[in-house]
């Protein structure tokens, strides 16, 4: 079976960038709002919320430095698709 190379153009690469800023935005917003909350209920899911972003964030994160690795070290890309 065959893949879409393993590249992330400059667009892609862009949006990835503000992805990661809303989220990090986000995780900021939520974690203020918790502190100034006295709703027990509202603040657990202000907190819900701020580990849902903090996920994300870390889940394109991650992915980016994936990509970084694979870029820098394009033959072990290369040897493991030959042993598929």
């Amino acid at each position: 079976m065959q893949q879409p190379p393993f590249v992330i153009s400059t667009k892609d690469h862009l949006y990835l960038q503000d992805m990661l800023s809303w989220n990090l935005v986000a995780v900021k917003k939520a974690h203020f709002f918790k502190q100034n909350v006295q709703d027990s209920e509202i603040k657990n899911a202000i907190h819900q919320m701020e580990i849902m972003h903090q996920r994300h964030y870390q889940i394109l994160l991650n992915h980016m430095q994936q990509h970084l690795q694979s870029t820098q070290n394009p033959s072990a890309m290369q040897t493991g698709d030959m042993q598929s």
